[in-house]
């Protein structure tokens, strides 16, 4: 019988047991995304996530569906997923079918099926809408993969024509020198993935349509965003301090469109430079200065991400080339930078805005 399970026969045997009459359009650059739900209230939530990505086009580049069920029983060999680096968990065991694969969500049951041709989620979509949010963006993500694109793992701002990648291993800041950053003016590109490209000579990013999750220690560090938290959760957590408070997993997302205003996040922009952030939580006074990435695979591993489960190359062409000698050659064509020593924000924000207002883009020397 297993060999006769695959995402077609999936797709049709489950679309054919719900209506799917609730849907949305999403513009996210130059491709449209529509969604299908047999519930209206998975759309509604997912219409004020994405509010400023809404598009009123009627055809699209991907279409998902996110059917609202109870836990679906799929009797198949599922195996674990291996946690990413310095994280122990299992979140997520897979299967790979004749035509795709299905990955399956252990803690909430959501079980998301696809390959070229079809994206679906099944499950209690519903209660777990940031999972169906998640999905969203690895479709658009693996479809900007196959153009050629290549994802980092990185957070991105622009200001003007300027824009300025920052990156880092976890828990390095990169999302709060991001978020400082707007503060002072500068628009919000992406998060944690950043897809990068280059374009008769101009390098270009585009932004993931996620907004940030942070902890604590971010909302207290940045004016205004303490108030993203109850009175309450400010004055246990303004208790903490140091590493007691910049390890709490307590997340929040920072939407922003609320805090920083309408126009603020542009899922595109010039790629001019990027801050790889190599500091430590010391007293050591902050340094950041040019290097060049081809002689250091230690930063360029920061910058790196892997598409993982999410992303099945088309078996009929060629898969794009993701090695670790084409970030470096496509890097050549913007300024790298390391920060190292202590942490200080104030310090970093600085020197980024001098460079996202700098004219025009010459290399620096080192």
């Amino acid at each position: 019988m297993e060999s006769l399970i695959d995402v077609k026969w999936l797709k049709e045997s489950l679309l054919g047991r719900y209506s799917l009459k609730a849907s949305l359009f999403l513009g996210l650059g130059d491709i449209i995304i529509q969604v299908k739900s047999n519930s209206e209230i998975l759309i509604a939530d997912l219409r004020r996530y994405f509010r400023e990505f809404i598009s009123w086009e009627s055809h699209e580049n991907i279409l998902i569906y996110a059917i609202e069920t109870d836990r679906e029983s799929f009797f198949l060999p599922f195996q674990e997923k291996e946690p990413d680096p310095g994280k122990t968990k299992i979140k997520e065991e897979y299967c790979d079918l004749p035509d795709g694969r299905i990955v399956r969500k252990r803690l909430t049951g959501i079980v998301l099926i696809f390959n070229g041709q079809c994206n679906l989620a099944v499950g209690p979509c519903t209660a777990n809408s940031n999972q169906i949010v998640n999905f969203i963006n690895n479709r658009f993500i693996e479809w900007m993969l196959r153009r050629g694109s290549l994802l980092a793992h990185a957070a991105g701002v622009c200001l003007g024509e300027r824009g300025l990648s920052i990156a880092g291993f976890s828990g390095t800041g990169k999302t709060t020198l991001a978020l400082h950053l707007l503060t002072h003016g500068a628009t919000f590109v992406s998060n944690d993935r950043l897809l990068v490209d280059c374009h008769d000579k101009l390098m270009r990013m585009y932004g993931v349509s996620k907004h940030p999750r942070v902890n604590p220690g971010t909302l207290l560090a940045i004016p205004g965003l303490e108030t993203i938290m109850s009175e309450e959760e400010r004055e246990d957590f303004g208790l903490l301090e140091g590493e007691d408070l910049w390890a709490l997993e307590h997340k929040y997302d920072v939407i922003i469109d609320e805090v920083f205003g309408k126009k603020r996040f542009n899922l595109s922009a010039p790629l001019n430079g990027l801050l790889l952030l190599n500091w430590k939580r010391n007293d050591a006074p902050l340094t950041i200065r040019p290097i060049d990435i081809a002689q250091r695979p230690d930063l360029l591993a920061a910058f790196i991400k892997s598409p993982g489960l999410f992303f099945l190359p088309e078996s009929a062409v060629a898969p794009p080339d993701l090695s670790p000698d084409r970030y470096v050659n496509i890097l050549k064509r913007c300024e790298v930078f390391e920060a190292s020593g202590g942490v200080n924000f104030d310090g970093a924000v600085d020197f980024c805005l001098d460079f996202l207002n700098r004219e025009g883009s010459g290399h620096v020397g080192t």
